[in-house]
């Protein structure tokens, strides 16, 4: 495995393109402006021979040639270190909160990550559970693989890659903001953390009205009928009419403005299908 190493070259189409392994991408213009990468799996002949329609999927954006090469080094140096873990993987039938597993993946001495036919996540057991720091530790040792996997890997930072590691703290950081900072002593600024932004956008706009939903107005073309509730309460529900070309989402939803959006009565037509108050 130390001796696999990345090459590089130009697609059919001009894509800047790698492959290491059965592993290939390609840098894929978006068309705002930027790149994003894509993967490619098992690709036969030469970069020549491939094209767009070889790769799948989104593994991040990346703002050229060099960040496209560091992206791909990065996957490398992650898979090398992973084979040098030497992780043991077994049939298992163990019972988790996301039911009968199918395979587990041994980490270290009591951390075992279990996979089932819909989800899975992480086993500490008890005496190496006691370990995770009380702010961010599980009762029961069982760590969801879609963030709080993550905290295993923080506390147990030798059993995993650096890249591993990198993306249990932007994990961390997005979905666990107050532990985040109570865990590394600093204070998470604006744009930071997901979550603690998704907390202050409501806090500022706890007395709003946020669109829950929205559809294009089949009675009035031009405009967007959405359903918005005060602040982050689904209680009570009003709907609004907004220009279509101003009708933008958001990373937390669109606030109304009621001095410039027409609210509608609750006995007006709409486009949602069975529309109740």
């Amino acid at each position: 495995m130390s001796a696999l190493f990345a090459e590089y070259g130009l697609t059919a189409d001009k894509l800047v393109a790698a492959r290491y392994g059965d592993h290939a991408y390609a840098m894929v213009p978006k068309p705002g402006g930027g790149f994003f990468v894509a993967m490619g799996w098992c690709l036969q002949g030469h970069f020549s021979d491939w094209n767009r329609n070889n790769f799948f999927s989104h593994r991040g954006d990346v703002a050229g040639k060099d960040a496209f090469e560091a992206h791909v080094e990065e996957a490398l140096r992650h898979k090398r270190e992973r084979a040098a873990l030497g992780r043991q993987i077994e049939i298992s039938r163990r019972e988790t909160p996301w039911g009968t597993a199918q395979h587990a993946e041994t980490y270290g001495p009591g951390i075992a990550a279990y996979s089932t036919s819909g989800h899975g996540g992480f086993h500490v057991e008890p005496d190496v559970n006691k370990i995770i720091p009380p702010a961010l530790r599980a009762r029961d040792g069982w760590y969801e693989e879609d963030a709080a996997w993550a905290v295993v890997a923080l506390t147990f930072g030798d059993l995993f890659t650096a890249l591993e590691r990198k993306d249990a703290r932007k994990t961390i950081r997005n979905s666990q903001p107050d532990a985040y900072e109570a865990l590394y002593g600093t204070t998470l600024a604006p744009g930071e953390s997901h979550q603690k932004d998704r907390r202050a956008f409501h806090a500022k706009h706890a007395d709003d009205w946020i669109v829950s939903s929205a559809i294009f107005s089949a009675e009035r073309p031009g405009f967007t009928e959405v359903v918005a509730t005060l602040g982050d309460k689904q209680r009570e529900r009003r709907r609004f009419l907004i220009p279509s070309e101003t009708y933008d989402i958001g990373k937390f939803g669109f606030v109304i403005d009621l001095d410039r959006h027409e609210e509608l009565p609750d006995d007006a037509p709409s486009s949602f299908i069975g529309w109740r108050r």
